[in-house]
């Protein structure tokens, strides 16, 4: 799915919103408990309940890997049913890796080949070699970490030298080693007013913004700053839509909650003449 092709879905979608499935646990309804795999169980009723207002979904890695292999079969089968019942959806694996080249390639392997995930998140910090090997996967995505909204962001990507911050530059030399049609950005909902700088140095690439819902980011904001003659934006929300509620009808509480933000979203698509 190249740049093109996901701005046709958004458009066919009149959505560019990505859940992500960070099916913690301990705040999964406790009646599925008794299910032979309770998390899996949970995301097959949410995807099912959202599939129509989203047109793509993140898996944070973290929320399975922790529960060992039982999570790692979780994660597969999510992936699988996705894949088999709603394909046209882009599936992001917010894995958050970055190694050496040799250690990259097996990563790459392992997310595109083993899982066929279309994208992943990406910490680019150990440059070019560290990356290169997740870019030659044709008709895959990669996600580089750009300006994430944590406190801790403020130690490190703000850094200025010679008028140029840290992030600016990993926004301006990454340019060199993929295009908009396989490389996105990472920007943090809750930093929507540096995504005037962002668009100065990366006006066509698609930026993936979570925090909007739990985490406080605006919407309005981040249509307002980020979003480009082609959306240009995929944003992210999670925790308020997969928990809006935890009794027998979960599902229907997040449907409703996905179907508020697609609503708004489409407010927004057709307001720049998108639709």
């Amino acid at each position: 799915m190249n740049h093109s092709q996901l701005f046709e879905n958004i458009v066919a979608r009149r959505s560019f919103l990505c859940i992500g499935l960070d099916s913690e646990t301990g705040k999964i309804p406790p009646f599925l408990s008794d299910a032979e795999d309770p998390v899996f169980e949970f995301n097959r009723r949410i995807i099912d309940a959202t599939s129509g207002f989203a047109v793509a979904y993140k898996l944070n890695v973290a929320f399975y890997e922790c529960n060992g292999l039982k999570g790692w079969i979780s994660l597969k089968s999510t992936l699988d049913y996705i894949r088999k019942n709603y394909p046209g959806i882009l599936v992001i694996a917010d894995a958050k890796r970055g190694d050496i080249g040799n250690t990259s390639k097996l990563y790459a392997r392992a997310f595109f080949e083993n899982m066929s995930f279309d994208a992943i998140t990406i910490a680019p910090y150990m440059g070019e070699d560290s990356v290169g090997p997740f870019l030659a996967y044709e008709g895959k995505w990669v996600i580089l970490l750009a300006l994430t909204s944590n406190k801790g962001a403020d130690d490190f990507q703000y850094h200025n030298e010679n008028g140029t911050r840290l992030f600016e530059r990993v926004l301006a030399v990454s340019q060199k080693w993929g295009s908009k049609d396989n490389m996105m950005y990472v920007v943090g909902a809750t930093r929507a007013e540096m995504l005037k700088d962002i668009r100065k140095i990366v006006p066509e690439h698609f930026l993936l913004v979570p925090g909007i819902g739990a985490q406080g980011g605006s919407l309005e904001e981040v249509a307002e700053f980020g979003m480009t003659n082609k959306c240009g934006l995929l944003v992210n929300s999670s925790r308020a839509i997969i928990f809006a509620g935890n009794s027998t009808d979960f599902d229907k509480a997040a449907a409703e909650k996905a179907a508020e933000v697609q609503a708004e979203m489409e407010r927004h698509l057709a307001g720049r003449n998108l639709i």
